[in-house]
């Protein structure tokens, strides 16, 4: 999952609860949009041969854009669903195990061993070192300056409405 916090949250939080209730709807679409955005570059981007080549879809297939709106508090999460295990290895790197490999739908294992074909009832693997390949980061990290842009438009545009009294 990725998290990110704004300093001096608690604080918009309580002026945005006081803002009448189109500005909030203004900001919360603003917040759509850049969640939108977001999601583009994780998924068209990131999952697409930016970040890693998809082999089979399934993780970016896992990439949930889910919004709430409650309690005054608006909230946009971009996360995977858990339906791919390797979301986090990837997303953070880290090391696997090592772990005997067994086949399911065969009665061995095929692969190819210098540079010949091979054939193994199972393989002793020693484990990966498996490099951090950010695909939710490193997207907010790209999309940071389009954020604070957004946030900032959207507070201005509130209190020059607030000040002209509309």
């Amino acid at each position: 999952m990725l998290d990110f916090s704004l300093e001096g949250a608690a604080e918009l939080s309580a002026s945005l609860a006081a803002l009448p209730d189109d500005l909030r709807v203004a900001l919360a679409e603003k917040m759509d949009a850049l969640a939108q955005d977001i999601y583009a570059q994780v998924v068209g981007v990131n999952l697409s041969g930016g970040a890693l080549n998809t082999r089979s879809g399934v993780l970016r297939n896992s990439i949930q854009l889910r919004r709430a709106d409650q309690d005054n508090a608006l909230s946009v999460e971009i996360a995977s669903d858990g339906s791919a295990p390797y979301d986090a290895i990837h997303e953070y790197g880290g090391k696997t195990a090592a772990h005997e490999i067994i086949p399911d739908k065969a009665k061995a294992l095929a692969f190819m061993f210098n540079g010949k074909q091979a054939f193994a009832r199972r393989v002793n693997h020693p484990g990966s070192q498996i490099p951090e390949r950010s695909y939710l980061r490193s997207a907010l990290a790209d999309k940071s300056a389009d954020i604070q842009q957004a946030i900032a438009d959207a507070i201005a545009e509130a209190a020059s409405r607030a000040k002209d009294g509309s």
